[in-house]
């Protein structure tokens, strides 16, 4: 009996030394790891082993046993974010498992500077090493099918921003928070838009937003331009701007827009048609929505580039025609 005691006994201290081995290599030693920082990317779904795989795959060398053992003690094996990680040496099991739970994730960013076109946006997006290219076979029809928009074309659709996500997330991922922001800051200028402007429905505005945001030289100036073409809509007037043209032209446009061009019709040729191009010709900011729904109480109607990025803005033709030979063709006129 004493000798059954004694093995019993024997058992149990080697256990619970090798217990108490396990938990001090589980809080001080660090994992092997074979190149930092390693980069693994822990799927939604996954199980235990197959993290502690994707783990060894990326040079992480943990054993199963003793992840999922780890995990489950802690109770973490549900608190674990999916996301991709960069494990950095020297880390201890418990420094890995904290860093799962915390969702440490590594970001990528994408910015999208307000006044890209769709077509430039959808190319940074292809050319993102850190996303995966799911949407790039699609037409623009589809894309905006897979994401959940009601638009017929994806122009102006989409937030200007800079868009952080996880490496190897889908660039859907970032199309469909660009639009959702789009949306949520159309409706808020809408409702909060300024009585007795000459549109029928957001989708206009959205349209007048993106000629201010390539009109406009200098942000002060924003609210004058959205005026000058409030109060063309207002008078039947052609908008006459030469943004909205050269988007009609598309891969046509050379840089260099002629007076044929300004008479060659199409539905976003400003100069040959009256009231607002059909669709967005840009992605208009938060700025430029506000113009738009909030024009400056001027009466003017015309507007001339002062070569300095700003813009001389005139109520009637014949002092628009001055400000014309004074910045645009160098005469001199009677103020010089």
């Amino acid at each position: 009996m004493n000798r059954i005691l004694s093995m019993v006994f024997a058992a149990a201290l080697l256990a619970a030394l090798a217990v108490g081995w396990q938990w001090y290599a589980y809080r001080h030693t660090p994992l092997p790891i074979d190149a930092s920082p390693a980069r693994v990317r822990i799927e939604r779904g996954m199980s235990l082993n197959e993290m502690s795989a994707a783990l060894r795959t990326s040079g992480v060398r943990v054993g199963d046993a003793t992840f999922w053992l780890a995990a489950r003690l802690r109770g973490d094996s549900r608190a674990i974010k999916a996301g991709t990680y960069d494990i950095k040496a020297p880390s201890t099991l418990a420094e890995l498992l904290d860093k799962f739970v915390r969702g440490d994730v590594v970001l990528a960013e994408l910015r999208i500077p307000e006044g890209w076109t769709f077509r430039q946006m959808r190319a940074a997006v292809a050319a993102h090493p850190e996303l995966q290219h799911d949407s790039v076979a699609l037409s623009e029809g589809e894309l905006l099918a897979r994401i959940g928009a009601t638009a017929t074309r994806a122009e102006g659709w989409f937030f200007p921003s800079t868009y952080r996500f996880s490496p190897g997330s889908s660039d859907f991922d970032v199309y469909r928070q660009a639009h959702r922001l789009m949306q949520k800051a159309l409706a808020e200028a809408w409702a909060a838009r300024a009585p007795g402007l000459p549109f029928d429905a957001p989708e206009q505005v959205l349209i007048l937003a993106s000629i201010v945001e390539k009109e406009t030289g200098q942000a002060g100036d924003r609210d004058r331009v959205a005026a000058v073409f409030v109060n063309r809509l207002r008078r039947g007037m052609p908008l006459q701007s030469d943004p909205t043209t050269i988007y009609g032209l598309g891969e046509r446009f050379d840089g260099n827009l002629r007076r044929s061009d300004l008479r060659t019709d199409h539905p976003h040729n400003t100069y040959t048609r009256t009231g607002l191009p059909p669709t967005p010709i840009a992605l208009p900011g938060s700025a430029s929505l506000y113009a738009a729904t909030h024009p400056a109480p001027i009466r003017a109607l015309y507007f001339v580039a002062r070569g300095d990025g700003s813009s001389e803005f005139s109520d009637d033709l014949t002092a628009h025609n001055r400000a014309v030979a004074r910045y645009q063709l160098r005469r001199p006129t009677e103020k010089d």
